[in-house]
């Protein structure tokens, strides 16, 4: 089961982000998370039949939703065994969450499956900073192939259209096939 959470509003920013900007405010990614873990989770679990476990749990966004993402897989990688990780934010508060992933890492039990990507039309800063996202994870542990999926898309673009086209083989890797 796949459940999608609408958010375009006012409060975006402030909760797709995990630590307040001084100039741009936010940091209300608890609230968001709490929402997700304490409310929405169980009563999904309570009202269909879905896999709870960490190997079927996953959490996936694009953008800011892919920076709060990777927070949260980070934060309770015991709850999602798989994320998707979409042209992420990283820029975020000069560039927080790759101090957040080291500060992380070393106190992980098992990585979270992880997949990561960026278009190569999304612009120069953006590439940049989701490869040194790819080389940090790769640094931490996280296995190119195995545990990550690090691409930088063809004619990427920063929209819902290019994420759309990414979604197929983002599910493979995240959930591959089990032997038949």
């Amino acid at each position: 089961m796949i459940v999608g959470i609408h958010n375009t509003g006012e409060r975006r920013l402030a909760e797709y982000t995990h630590e307040r900007n001084g100039e741009m405010g936010g940091g209300e990614a608890e609230s968001y998370g709490l929402l997700l873990t304490s409310d929405l989770m169980p009563w999904i679990a309570n009202e269909y039949r879905v896999r709870t476990d960490r190997e079927g749990t996953g959490l996936g966004g694009s953008s800011l939703g892919g920076l709060v993402t990777l927070y949260f897989g980070l934060r309770h990688a015991e709850r999602f065994g798989r994320l998707a990780v979409l042209s992420p934010s990283v820029w975020w508060n000069q560039r927080s969450i790759l101090g957040y992933l080291n500060a992380r890492a070393a106190g992980l039990g098992k990585r979270p499956r992880l997949w990561l990507d960026v278009g190569d039309r999304e612009g120069h800063s953006s590439l940049r900073d989701v490869e040194q996202l790819a080389r940090a994870l790769a640094a931490h542990g996280w296995k190119m192939g195995e545990t990550l999926h690090f691409e930088r898309v063809q004619g990427g673009t920063h929209d819902e259209a290019s994420w759309a086209a990414r979604v197929r083989p983002m599910l493979r890797f995240l959930f591959p096939a089990r032997g038949v």
